[in-house]
């Protein structure tokens, strides 16, 4: 069982991720669902920002940086190299570079290779807790350096906003400054923090909510950590 250690995170919950809501319009013939999307979050630079607005059997409507709607059979690929693998429901399994991201109707993600960076460096909070921008399978998010905690961890709405698929993962229960609390252990294809991506990491869902990602040993064992008072050096291992 991971055992989790929560800072103490009062006053901030501020900071806390949001979801986005889109409008939507009600499915019609062929069971076609509309989204208006958003601005796109800025990825990595020399990444493809790609957004689904709709499915049809057999085809995902994409918007690809921001442009104009379009209609990709599946089998099919733009000439940003996204290629539609397959349908289903509401979601869209998408492939470039010979990576796949799975993809709900209204989110948005950054299909790219890894960004090339090989080391971030974070600025202490008044706190002295450690806070930094990144993304999760390509969607932006915030994280929160962790060293207690055995896993990543993720709050319920913020990993429904990431489009996590927690109701899949193990299910159990971990010790918290706040008690204990169900989690669902899943992996998460691709986490980068600052511009440092790493691949295959274990992470936690909780039941409950909270402002920041924790950034825990499964991502933080990946790198060297330097401490210089209040900046921190993550230096990628593998």
């Amino acid at each position: 069982m991971a055992r989790v250690s929560m800072m103490d995170r009062r006053g901030e919950g501020s900071d806390s991720s949001r979801p986005v809501r889109h409008p939507s319009r009600p499915a019609g013939p062929g069971s076609l669902v509309l989204l208006l999307l958003g601005s796109l979050l800025a990825g990595p630079v020399g990444a493809v920002d790609v957004g689904v607005a709709g499915i049809f059997p057999g085809k995902a409507i994409l918007v690809i940086n921001n442009g104009a709607p379009r209609t990709v059979p599946v089998g099919g690929k733009t000439p940003e190299g996204i290629k539609v693998l397959g349908v289903d429901g509401e979601r869209a399994t998408l492939e470039v570079d010979g990576k796949r991201r799975v993809v709900r109707i209204g989110q948005q993600t950054s299909m790219s290779g890894d960004s090339g960076g090989t080391s971030v460096t974070l600025n202490a909070d008044l706190r002295g807790h450690f806070i930094g921008g990144g993304a999760i399978n390509g969607v932006a998010t915030r994280f929160m350096v962790d060293t207690g905690a055995t896993n990543v961890v993720i709050g319920a709405q913020e990993a429904r906003r990431l489009g996590l698929e927690a109701r899949n993962g193990e299910a159990g229960y971990s010790q918290t400054a706040n008690g204990t609390v169900r989690t669902s252990r899943i992996k998460i294809d691709s986490l980068r923090i600052g511009e440092v991506t790493v691949h295959n990491v274990d992470a936690e869902v909780t039941s409950s909510d909270m402002p920041f990602v924790l950034l825990g040993m499964s991502a933080l064992n990946r790198f060297e950590m330097q401490r210089d008072g209040d900046r921190m050096t993550l230096k990628k291992r593998f």
